[in-house]
Formats: structure tokens, C-alpha cells, sequence
């Protein structure tokens, strides 16, 4: 049994939100991302985890063909708004529906750790990325080097019981992500990591833009929303600028394999 359905619905709540105030924070983790997969003009492109579409946008500006993958159609509406020309599709990431050897790089960015068996989904991309080619994954670094981790132990602390799972940094310790490709059976060749700033105007624009996201609204299923608002106002209280903007300084990493 895969996770798309439930991340589907987690993720699918605020499509505009998602699109419009947080996504575009992940660009520096992107464009390294397709750096390392070698994107380029007649590149063919799979974007896994592909969202409202951030990365699918700007591999297609570096003149990729692109398709895209995602659980929650409300996402990929808004990609095939901003990328017409490209294929989106709702699905797996462990038993993607797209032929063999059909792209030259796949792009997983902040998607792996929600999938239900991290390496049948690595065994999928290798599988539809042509010898030779690059898959590139990216995640969180590690907690110290992130401070959104205030907003992910503020949510954490909320719940009246532990969620299950290891947390949002299972993947994030050194070696961990790439030992996933290696254990896929590929060869490593590429790792690093970008600076990822979230930045908010208001406290208002912070809400909106974390509750389009599944890990909140995945709280807000067993906390009210009120609940989850004052503590979330706590958490963002040392990261508060004088003219009232939040600030995160966050690291992403990636490491990227040849198929």
C-alpha cells in the first residue's frame, strides 16, 4: 500500500497557498537540484513530488522537456497552469507509471521521505531514467542547520500523543540520503547543499503559508486550529524581525546518482 491517497488529501488543502507563499522559498534547493541532474536545453525531465510545480517551472525555462508526478491533484493543477506544456500525473512514487529509460533525470525534491518504501521508489526512478542518466534527491539538512525545526517541535508538541514516525529529519543525517541511492544499486557522484531562507512579511502570511502544507494540516487533525495558531505564534517569536517579518535560515541537502 503506497502514501499517495493520504498525502493527497494532507496536501491538497491549500493549493494556492502552497504555490503562492512557500513553495518559492525551495528555489535555491531546486535549481541545485537540476545543477546536479545536468537539466539543460532537450533535457527530459521526471519531477517527482513535483507540487504546484517549482521546479517543474524552471527546469522547462532551461528548455527540459518536463512530466511531474504528485499525490494531490489540486497540486498539479496549479503546475499545468504554469507548465502547459508539460505531463503531471497523480500517482506513486514506488510504482510510477511512466515507461523505462524514458527521461534523463528525475528530480525528488522534499518527496522521498513520504513515500511508503523509500527504496522501491529509488528502484522506480532508476527504472525510468536512461543509463547514464541523473536522479537527485533533496531534503531537510540536518536539524542544527535548520531553524524551521522550531515550527516542526512546536507542531510536535501540540499533539496530545508522540506521531509516528522518526520526524521530518529521519533522512537528514550525513550519509543517510545517499546511502538510499547507493542501496538502490547506483553511484553516487554528486552531494551538497543550499540555503533555503524562509522569510514571511507577517505572522499572517506564516499561517497561511505552513497550513497549506500536509505536516500541519496533519496536526490540525487531532488539535484545533486555534490551539495549534498559539503555539505556533511562540514558536516564531525568537525569529521576529523589527518590522515585524519572520526569518528562518534553513539548509537543504542533495545527492544525486548516475543511473
Amino acid at each position: 500500500m503506497g502514501s499517495a491517497e493520504t498525502q493527497g488529501e494532507l496536501w491538497g488543502k491549500g493549493a494556492r497557498d502552497w504555490s503562492e507563499l512557500q513553495e518559492p522559498m525551495h528555489t535555491p534547493l531546486f535549481e541545485a537540484m537540476l545543477d546536479a541532474g545536468k537539466v539543460g536545453a532537450g533535457s527530459r525531465v521526471l519531477d517527482i513530488g513535483c507540487g504546484s510545480g517549482g521546479a517543474s517551472v524552471l527546469a522547462a525555462q532551461r528548455g527540459a522537456s518536463v512530466q511531474g508526478l504528485d499525490a494531490a491533484e489540486s497540486l498539479l493543477e496549479v503546475a499545468r497552469h504554469r507548465v502547459p506544456t508539460a505531463e503531471f500525473r497523480v500517482g506513486e512514487m514506488q510504482e510510477l507509471s511512466f515507461s523505462d529509460s524514458s527521461v534523463d533525470a528525475v528530480i525528488a525534491a522534499n518527496s522521498i521521505q513520504y513515500s511508503a518504501d523509500r527504496i522501491a521508489a529509488v528502484s522506480e526512478m532508476k527504472r525510468v531514467c536512461e543509463a547514464g542518466g541523473r536522479i537527485v534527491l533533496g531534503l531537510w539538512a540536518a536539524p542544527e542547520r535548520v531553524e524551521f525545526r522550531a515550527v516542526f517541535k512546536a507542531m510536535k508538541d501540540v499533539l496530545p500523543e508522540p506521531p509516528p514516525g522518526k520526524g521530518p529529519f529521519e533522512l537528514s543525517a550525513p550519509g543517510v540520503l545517499a546511502g538510499l541511492l547507493q542501496e538502490a544499486g547506483l553511484h553516487v557522484v554528486r552531494t551538497g547543499e543550499a540555503q533555503c531562507p524562509f522569510v514571511y512579511p507577517s505572522f499572517d502570511v506564516f499561517w497561511r503559508a505552513n497550513m497549506s502544507a500536509g505536516p500541519a494540516q496533519a496536526v490540525m487533525r487531532q488539535v484545533p486550529a486555534e490551539q495549534l495558531a498559539i503555539a505556533m505564534e511562540a514558536a516564531v517569536e525568537p525569529f521576529k524581525k523589527a518590522d515585524g517579518s519572520i526569518v528562518f535560515n534553513n539548509s537543504f541537502q542533495y545527492a544525486a546518482a548516475q543511473a
